[in-house]
């Protein structure tokens, strides 16, 4: 846990004099006073978050997690489980959505099996961190042990400092693993106060009698672990996920080192909202990417106080979200550098 400790030490808040200034150059670009919206609000924060008046965002890497989880047991998925190892194949592969997404914006894909319930080789396109082959049934007792909760939290920390070594300016997070929305939405429960049928989805596809007991199997694994809001280590390592874990320590290590985060969806946002219930200042570091189709997602969102730069009806994960995000971030801080200023090239202002 000191680990953990010293990262969120070193989270402070960002930059608001750059980030005044960075208003005052942007309504000096050739265009209406606060034409471009969201990209504009979007320079400001990445200025803010890096402490820089010119960032660059050259080096962009999304984390891609997989992890199983042992409530699939209890049928709260409509794939089995051996479609997380078979998935993260095609991720080395190149074959998978967020490839395809990561490649159009310039991004690099750092994938990491930290906890997936079968044995996979380490390769140049392959971390393999594995806190356990998948965590256990919580409808039956605690995910995990805390110990492995703190274990998988650092394990995060972990990979975010050695990429960091090789360059990063922005981040995305992403995931997988069969039956994570189900600990999405235990987590999100926990949280949030709101009832388990308002937050939960149907995953990867659940029909309506699936989608009954994916509700009652979220409200038996509260009522048997009891997890307390109050302690964000003790939701997770009960309700929780290794994958999620290791992305709540993704999260909080970019903050400390001033990256701005663009979360994906549901289960990337169920990993930023156990980050901000450690560390709260983490979340003038996220950018949420979009909204989810899961019910759930919407409800982190505002908890969390977060506005998503899209809807676009989503619900994949494996990071596909946070790469259009790191799309649009790209595109705003292209517009603050390299768009003319009214000065430069020589057109009038407005009169009034």
């Amino acid at each position: 846990m000191e680990r953990i400790n010293n990262v969120i030490k070193n989270i402070s808040g960002i930059d608001q004099a750059i980030v005044k200034n960075t208003q005052v150059r942007l309504d000096n670009l050739t265009k209406p006073l606060g034409s471009l919206g969201r990209l504009e609000e979007l320079a400001k924060q990445i200025c803010g978050i890096s402490g820089k008046a010119n960032p660059l965002l050259t080096n962009k890497v999304i984390f891609t997690l997989a992890a199983d989880h042992g409530v699939t047991d209890e049928g709260v998925s409509a794939y089995p489980k051996e479609v997380t190892a078979q998935m993260v194949s095609n991720f080395i592969a190149g074959g998978a959505g967020i490839n395809v997404l990561a490649k159009h914006v310039g991004a690099r894909v750092v994938v990491v099996d930290i906890g997936v319930a079968a044995e996979l080789k380490p390769g140049p396109m392959l971390r393999v961190r594995k806190i356990g082959y998948g965590t256990k049934n919580m409808a039956k007792g605690p995910a995990m042990s805390r110990g492995e909760a703190i274990k998988a939290i650092q394990g995060g920390i972990d990979l975010f400092e050695e990429e960091f070594k090789r360059g990063i300016d922005i981040v995305g997070t992403g995931e997988m693993g069969i039956g994570n929305t189900t600990a999405a939405s235990a987590i999100t429960a926990s949280f949030c106060d709101k009832p388990v049928e308002e937050i939960t989805g149907k995953g990867a596809g659940l029909d309506e009698p699936g989608l009954k007991n994916k509700i009652e199997v979220i409200k038996k694994s509260l009522l048997v672990n009891k997890p307390d809001p109050a302690d964000a280590i003790d939701v997770l390592s009960k309700v929780g996920g290794f994958e999620i874990a290791g992305l709540t320590g993704i999260i909080l290590a970019a903050a400390s080192h001033k990256i701005p985060v663009v979360i994906d969806g549901f289960i990337s946002g169920a990993a930023a909202l156990v980050a901000f219930k450690i560390e709260p200042k983490v979340k003038d570091y996220m950018i949420a990417a979009h909204k989810s189709q899961e019910r759930g997602h919407k409800i982190i969102l505002e908890h969390i106080g977060l506005r998503p730069l899209l809807d676009l009806d989503l619900r994949l994960g494996e990071g596909t979200g946070g790469a259009l995000g790191i799309g649009l971030a790209d595109a705003a801080i292209k517009i603050l550098t390299q768009m003319a200023t009214f000065k430069s090239a020589n057109v009038s202002e407005k009169n009034i």
